[in-house]
């Protein structure tokens, strides 16, 4: 009645051996350690690499423990932090432009855990310090951006078709309006516009004489077009997060327009505005030799021309765009054979055969490129505050054409070092679709996340000792039997949030110390049931498995419950709130887990093999 079969028994002891491995990685804290990532996009480091910074590292007599290639990283850990920043120096003269080098602190797992996928929890801001930046994605220049490419798209549509129209234009307060001339027109159009443009609505709204359709796009088209404006926003923000060496970065949305990133180790926010909420890119353009710009400066500038200053002479530029940052590939900063600061560029965007026929068939004549940036300011109107973006676009080049321009050439004219390196990382890691704001700024010492964790873990232990003896001294053997649960429990649930890369915050340690109290709410309801059936005359074997049984459907109904809160929790909840509801939801599953079926095995190995007068309960029963 009370006996596992083998192959369960089995089961229950390699899960936990497996978690026991996965949970493992969290003990052994952390060491000094650079990470070097490579300068272009996308690329993914050998063992060529690894090699190769060993070989620096020997040969300048610097003491590492170990040189790995991990996520597509080369990884260097020393044992302590003189040798770390020996290390950096010494690498930043060889590899600066080959290499992204940054100092962090690596996990001192050993290699034979990290060969299998174990490592530990990553710890949040509140626990290790750093920069918490909140982003405002203005996903309303997206949307009138979509409509102006439609508006280009539709007149196309309705000269294929011979549709007379008067006038396609995007309105002000959002939607597009066709002014057409018949009645018949109307008819026609609405039919071609509702075929070929199903992510509009089309009404007719013809009065007075005046044909004219009103477009709109639909709220499954603003919430589809909204969701990837944000979450090309993200994309580019983690290449960017990449681009500045932080590992263990958290970047997630945070309601319908708002985008979060989580810095943790870095204490200059100043770096990380700057480089993380910059929507900059280039743009080439070639110099109008065809008017004269002092001419233009009193205010007359011609059509399809732009005017510029440069090291503060006018200068006016054709508007068309022969090349834009989209199609930069990789970008390094160095120093040309003025020692003035550049930017070497690489295309591969698909646009670069284009450029080379534009600067092929513009041999001898100059070529500007402009460095465009949207800026952005709040501002209060009627007690509410408005974000308004400005586009800010400046030359920062000029330079003569004398041959064909290929895949790789220089930017020059940069004012610092300190901008081309910016500029380059901007470039490498591309531009952002859309404006951003940092709306919210928030900068965590290391003490903090010190005091955090020594007064979350206290807590933890406090509260399983408390729990431990109290179940010892209640229960007596099925108290103890208990307790070795919680501590099933805990592993099952280090090692689940291990092997998810959750990170683990304040509000995840409140939640596992919760998991415990409910865990042992589990065992109490079955030992009381248990205790029950005893008190009724039932014999100690039928009393297990009912007690078991019977308590089982009590823990399930109560769980239903608060798993439907955790979930509401975490779709409704951002940031702390999420973390606290997946701790809670997998704690859980873990709770049953081990309360239900890893204490049961116990009982199953103490008392199901033999013939049983009384149990260890905490009460007196008589002999059966």
């Amino acid at each position: 009645m009370n006996k596992y079969p083998l192959w369960k028994n089995v089961l229950l002891i390699l899960v936990f051996a497996v978690a026991v491995l996965y949970a493992l990685p969290n003990f052994f804290g952390e060491t000094p350690a650079i990470q070097l990532s490579s300068t272009i996009p996308g690329a993914v480091l050998t063992n060529q690499d690894v090699q190769r910074i060993q070989h620096t590292l020997t040969t300048d007599k610097i003491a590492f423990k170990s040189v790995t290639l991990e996520n597509k990283n080369v990884i260097a850990r020393f044992a302590d932090t003189d040798a770390q920043f020996q290390a950096k120096t010494e690498l930043q003269k060889d590899y600066n432009n080959k290499y992204i080098i940054a100092l962090n602190l690596e996990t001192a797992t050993p290699t034979w855990l990290l060969a299998i996928g174990a490592r530990p929890m990553k710890l949040g801001l509140d626990l290790r310090g750093g920069v918490h930046l909140l982003l405002q994605v203005d996903v309303n220049s997206v949307l009138k951006l979509r409509e102006k490419g439609a508006v280009r798209n539709i007149g196309g549509v309705l000269r294929g078709k011979r549709v007379r129209y008067s006038g396609i234009a995007a309105r002000k307060s959002g939607g597009i309006s066709v002014r057409l001339r018949t009645p018949n027109d109307v008819s026609k159009a609405k039919s071609l516009l509702d075929h070929n443009f199903p992510e509009f609505v089309w009404d007719d709204v013809s009065q007075n004489g005046s044909y004219q359709l009103a477009g709109r796009l639909l709220p499954s088209s603003l919430q589809k077009i909204s969701q990837n404006a944000v979450e090309k926003t993200m994309t580019t923000l983690r290449r960017r997060v990449n681009e500045l060496g932080v590992s263990e970065a958290v970047v997630q949305q945070e309601g319908r327009d708002r985008v979060s990133v989580d810095l943790p180790g870095i204490q200059d926010a100043a770096q990380a505005k700057d480089i993380l909420g910059k929507t900059a890119t280039l743009e080439f353009h070639l110099v109008d030799v065809q008017h004269d710009a002092a001419a233009a400066v009193g205010g007359y500038v011609p059509a399809g021309s732009l005017l510029y200053t440069y090291e503060g002479r006018p200068v006016l530029l054709d508007s068309q765009v022969i090349l834009t940052g989209d199609s930069i590939t990789n970008a390094n900063a160095s120093f040309d054979s003025s020692a003035r600061p550049m930017v070497g560029i690489t295309l591969g965007g698909g646009h670069e055969a284009l450029f080379e026929r534009a600067t092929a068939e513009n041999v001898g004549r100059a070529l500007a490129v402009v460095y465009v940036e949207t800026k952005s300011s709040q501002v209060t109107v009627n007690g509410q505050t408005k974000i308004i973006y400005k586009p800010v676009s400046r030359v920062i080049n000029v330079a003569t054409i004398q041959s064909a321009l290929g895949t790789n050439f220089q930017v020059t004219g940069l004012s610092s070092p300190v901008e081309a390196k910016n500029l380059a990382l901007l470039l490498r890691a591309g531009s952002l679709p859309a404006a951003v704001t940092i709306v919210e700024e928030r900068t965590i010492g290391p003490s903090m996340g010190q005091r955090n964790i020594h007064l979350g873990m206290l807590s933890l232990e406090v509260g399983m000792a408390v729990i431990i003896i109290f179940m010892a001294l209640y229960y007596l053997l099925f108290g103890v039997l208990a307790d070795v649960g919680l501590l099933i429990n805990l592993v099952l649930l280090v090692a689940i949030l291990s092997v998810l890369g959750a990170t683990l915050t304040f509000p995840g340690i409140a939640g596992i110390v919760l998991t415990i109290g409910m865990a042992v709410d589990y065992n109490v309801l079955i030992y009381e049931r248990i205790r029950e059936e005893l008190r009724n005359g039932s014999t100690p074997q039928p009393a297990i498995h009912t007690g078991y049984d019977r308590a089982f459907v009590t823990i399930l109904d109560a769980n239903v419950t608060t798993l439907i809160v955790a979930l509401i929790l975490f779709a409704l909840g951002t940031g702390p709130v999420k973390g606290f509801a997946i701790t809670l939801t997998i704690g859980l599953f873990t709770s049953i887990i081990s309360s239900v079926t890893y204490t049961r095995a116990l009982v199953n190995w103490l008392y199901g093999s033999r013939r049983v007068k009384h149990l260890s309960i905490g009460i007196k029963t008589k002999d059966k």
